[in-house]
């Protein structure tokens, strides 16, 4: 008798749960910083990273800007910015940022980056002055910058963290064992080190990871450890959402309760903040830890 082929059905993309639903940007403030943006032809990590939270965060008139514009040199598989060539960065960036947070009046501002490692300075330079001048500008506002991997280029991150910027944030995005997967131009050790010399220059130290990569509880425990000798003071803990299809699939949508442990854990261990939970962000509610 003849038999039909087993077809053998793909894994199901696994549905998203109902504690990672976010509402639509809506609302006149969120008009107002979308107006800005555009105004001062400016990016924003909001938009080019997908981020789940732009609706709030856009909503009670804060941003997080991205400087040296928005195409990365590197290939990171969880990430939504685009990749390739970077155009010529732009030397009037910095004024323009800062005089958008002066008009938005934010009292912290966060700041960001795409990697540049064609630059021999790593955009060293633009970070700077970007933090000085808006520190001319607004000088009650504090300043966090998330800055990206310098590739062990120390100079260039002196200068890169000595504007006058309260917080400096490296993200560390996954434990050791997925880097090469999840970071392959990036090594956990030389991030650690990165951390390591930001804290030693004096800098309010920060982190952020993603859970759902493929990580197990020993692993996470065991980044808090390494994050907590090399000098990390706060910690952010989110969940993973793939971007598109071309980027890494999510292994699992974490629960709630498995975030609230792993800030239990942190806290237990010494970070002076630990913000975890499905939503969270490098700069969601960054004001809070200061």
């Amino acid at each position: 008798m003849f038999e039909l082929p087993v077809v053998q059905k793909e894994n199901p993309k696994p549905r998203k749960p109902d504690w990672l639903r976010v509402k639509l940007p809506i609302g006149e403030d969120y008009k107002r910083v979308r107006h800005l943006v555009d105004k001062y032809n400016l990016h924003t990590i909001c938009q080019s990273g997908n981020c789940p939270n732009m609706g709030e965060c856009w909503g009670a008139g804060t941003a997080t800007f991205m400087i040296l514009g928005n195409t990365c040199t590197r290939s990171c598989s969880f990430c939504a910015v685009k990749t390739g060539r970077p155009p010529e960065y732009d030397t009037d960036e910095p004024r323009r940022v800062a005089e958008a947070i002066k008009l938005m009046e934010v009292k912290h501002a966060v700041i960001t980056s795409v990697n540049r490692d064609e630059l021999k300075d790593r955009g060293a330079e633009i970070w700077y002055q970007t933090v000085v001048q808006t520190k001319a500008l607004s000088p009650q506002t504090t300043i966090e910058t998330l800055i990206p991997d310098v590739k062990g280029n120390w100079e260039a991150l002196e200068r890169m963290i000595s504007g006058g910027q309260e917080v400096v944030s490296h993200n560390m995005e996954t434990v050791e064992r997925l880097y090469r997967k999840v970071r392959p131009q990036a090594k956990y050790k030389r991030s650690l080190e990165q951390i390591k010399r930001i804290k030693a220059f004096g800098k309010r130290t920060k982190t952020g990871f993603m859970l759902g990569l493929g990580e197990t509880d020993e692993e996470v425990y065991q980044i808090l450890d390494d994050l907590k000798e090399h000098g990390c003071d706060v910690v952010t803990i989110g969940q993973y959402l793939q971007p598109t299809k071309m980027h890494l699939a999510v292994s699992e949508f974490v629960h709630p309760d498995k975030f609230a442990h792993f800030k239990q854990v942190g806290l237990e261990k010494g970070f002076d903040f630990v913000e975890s939970g499905p939503l969270v962000r490098s700069s969601y509610h960054a004001e809070r830890h200061l």
